[in-house]
């Protein structure tokens, strides 16, 4: 044992030894508890979590002796241990690659682990006498290993985080306080709050819409109405649950890089194929919505315009605080004052109460949508990383509109100038830091990690296909009634679909176990990809708006694909912590199959279904009631000012001093004569 170990732990161990070597029960489950090797090393089963609840059951000591009952508890610690070669043995190096399976996600001990794996650490269990701290255990393990190495060209680091050494109850002993009672007092009323407003629906025959905006009878038909809305573009609908649908997928890969495999290897040579691209361009699958973003932003915006309604900012602004803030708080106070005490694990306080942690710290950071300024590392749910971007995009995008609508072409120039500089940009930034926006084989945390602090999580960098929205929005209004040659059609889709396939497939190399990165690679995937993957849709929504159909249309127009954008907003904020629930529950090594593990766990969809739902009936639906009872009706009511226009429709054309002449007939009737 090592000699700075605390003398508390010194006697604590010694008592183990010698009621081990006696086979008292209590000690023989405390070393059954703690991992030991196991078969399939090369294989990667090289993380140990031993018996996590077997050992947190163990009451060792005299039993009439309370003092040396509480030292001799059995205290499950997962250590962190990163094995490397220090001799220029070949061979070693092969078979330590192997043990950490090829090496697809690199990893060293100071990276951050809560967000993303750290793959190529070992994790192996102890169940030690709760006398002994994690930094006692550390110096131990580190000596150990260090003795057991010594000449075989092995070196072994040793980390073991206090948050990584658990006692039976210690999430309650840790992190339970007043707060803690207070949001969950709060939940109960809220709930009550919820449960009023249903019976007052169901009970009363006037009902007054203020009374039922949380009625949960109200809310369920508002999320499952599949009527069609004559002012929307059907197809948007579609398209986002398909990229949501991706979104998904990648983002449970890189979760599932968390949980032990005993065929991890064989995991990561399966994931080193090109078909794999589905899992790594979880990057590219955002760049839809920030684009439907700009888009349905500057078709509401543009439409009212032209109707002769007044845009009250302010309104605007407000309205989407109370449709976003609602989920969002609800979120955060879920993840970090009720989720860590539903369940636990050897992984629990890793993926799950460090969250809660950091939220307690930055949780006003999400609130005021500025968290993705402040780096992955020190923020608050880092998936919501989007939500800020989107909100700052919109906050500005008031004078983007302003410009295309106040000079059509001039307008429309500067936006194509300011998107290509931003485009530039994120190549420059890319090629110079070596970044990497794809999850290339061999990616290494800190590399992830620097392409968010330093690219993926600000808006500027994002700001390309926002403004492809917007031009897209400005040209669904104003180029609605141009008619499109069949050779034109089979031009767009020609090249559309091309460029799909190109910002899809052609990164795939990428992924492959031999890849070597190359920053000029990567830097070309970060500048183009997401231009050429969203012209793709733009060139779908476009021809669908101007009255174009074909199967695919027809298919991403379905109704039902209305129900899940009423809830995609909810399903990507539940995700990742239904993802880190179920991490940090895992008590043993698993079985990788991605057809069953990954595309077919219906079990997990279901769940990520039912807490979007109850998200978004319980904090989302209800607060878009009130913003439609404090701002919708009001400019329901404002009389729609005629403007000049012999035939009655919604009209566009740029005479020769650019002026704009409308009409005064809603878009409602336009579609509908269609």
């Amino acid at each position: 044992m090592h000699p700075k170990v605390s003398p508390e732990c010194k006697r604590a161990a010694k008592r183990y030894l010698t009621s081990l070597r006696a086979m008292d029960m209590w000690a023989l489950r405390m070393h059954d508890s703690s991992a030991k090797l196991s078969s399939g090393i090369l294989n990667g089963n090289v993380n140990q979590f031993g018996d996590y609840d077997q050992c947190l059951k163990i009451r060792g000591g005299e039993k009439n002796n309370a003092a040396d009952q509480q030292n001799l508890q059995g205290q499950y610690c997962l250590a962190a241990i990163q094995p490397s070669v220090v001799s220029n043995a070949v061979f070693l190096q092969h078979v330590l690659s192997l043990a950490q399976s090829r090496g697809i996600l690199t990893s060293q001990l100071s990276d951050p682990g809560h967000r993303v794996p750290r793959f190529s650490t070992v994790n192996w269990a102890l169940c030690i006498p709760s006398a002994c701290s994690a930094d006692d255990v550390r110096k131990s393990l580190d000596e150990f290993l260090h003795d057991q190495t010594q000449g075989t060209g092995l070196r072994m680091e040793v980390d073991v985080e206090p948050e990584s050494c658990q006692l039976k109850n210690t999430i309650w002993d840790r992190y339970y306080t007043n707060t803690t009672a207070l949001v969950w007092i709060g939940f109960v009323a809220y709930i009550a709050m919820v449960c009023l407003s249903t019976y007052y629906e169901y009970k009363s025959e006037n009902k007054n819409e203020w009374l039922t905006s949380f009625s949960l009878i109200r809310n369920t038909k508002t999320i499952f109405c599949v009527k069609e809305d004559p002012n929307d573009v059907a197809c948007i609908h579609g398209l986002r649950f398909l990229n949501a649908f991706l979104l998904i997928v990648a983002h449970k890969s890189m979760a599932l890089f968390y949980n032990p495999y005993i065929n991890r290897t064989r995991m990561s040579e399966g994931l080193g194929q090109p078909w794999t691209v589905i899992g790594r361009a979880a990057s590219l699958f955002t760049d839809p919505f920030i684009m439907f973003s700009g888009f349905l932003t500057t078709y509401s915006l543009i439409g009212r315009l032209m109707r002769g309604q007044r845009v009250k900012l302010h309104q605007e602004y407000i309205g989407r605080i109370l449709r976003i803030a609602p989920p969002l708080a609800a979120l955060i106070l879920f993840c970090t004052f009720v989720l860590p005490y539903i369940s636990s694990g050897p992984q629990w306080n890793l993926v799950v109460t460090n969250h809660g942690d950091l939220c307690k710290k930055y949780w006003w950071r999400n609130l005021m949508f500025i968290h993705n300024y402040f780096g992955f590392k020190n923020m608050c749910l880092t998936h919501t990383h989007h939500i800020g971007i989107d909100t700052e995009l919109f906050a500005v995008s008031p004078l983007f509109i302003w410009l295309i609508w106040k000079w059509p072409k001039k307008g429309t120039i500067t936006l194509v100038i300011i998107a290509l500089v931003t485009t530039l940009h994120r190549f420059y930034i890319t090629y110079k830091l070596r970044l990497a926006n794809y999850v290339h084989f061999g990616t290494s945390v800190k590399q992830l990690f620097d392409t968010a602090d330093n690219m993926y999580i600000l808006p500027y960098y994002r700001l390309t296909v926002y403004l492809m929205g917007v031009i897209l929005g400005y040209s669904c209004r104003a180029f609605k009634h141009i008619r499109l040659t069949p050779n034109q059609l089979r031009l767009g889709w020609y090249v559309s679909s091309f460029l799909l396939a190109l910002a899809f497939f052609g990164p795939a190399p990428m992924g492959s176990i031999h890849y070597k990165y190359n920053s000029f690679h990567a830097a070309n995937y970060a500048a183009f990809s997401p231009i050429a993957w969203c012209i793709f849709f733009s060139w779908v929504v476009f021809t669908s708006h101007l009255g174009y159909k074909n199967t695919l249309i027809n298919l991403l127009s379905w109704r039902g694909f209305r129900v899940t954008t009423k809830m995609s907003y909810a399903v990507y904020l539940t995700q990742f912590p239904i993802f880190f629930y179920q991490v940090g529950r895992v008590r043993s090594s698993l079985y990788y199959d991605f057809v069953i593990t990954v595309l077919f766990d219906f079990n997990e969809y279901g769940v990520i279904f039912l807490a979007s739902y109850l998200l978004t009936v319980l904090f989302e639906t209800p607060y878009s009631n009130i913003k439609r009872l404090l701002f919708d009706k009001r400019r329901e009511k404002q009389p729609t000012p005629m403007l000049h226009d012999k035939q009655k429709q919604l009209d566009i054309s740029v005479n020769s001093s650019k002026s704009i002449i409308y009409s005064a007939d809603p878009i409602a009737k336009e579609l509908k004569d269609r």
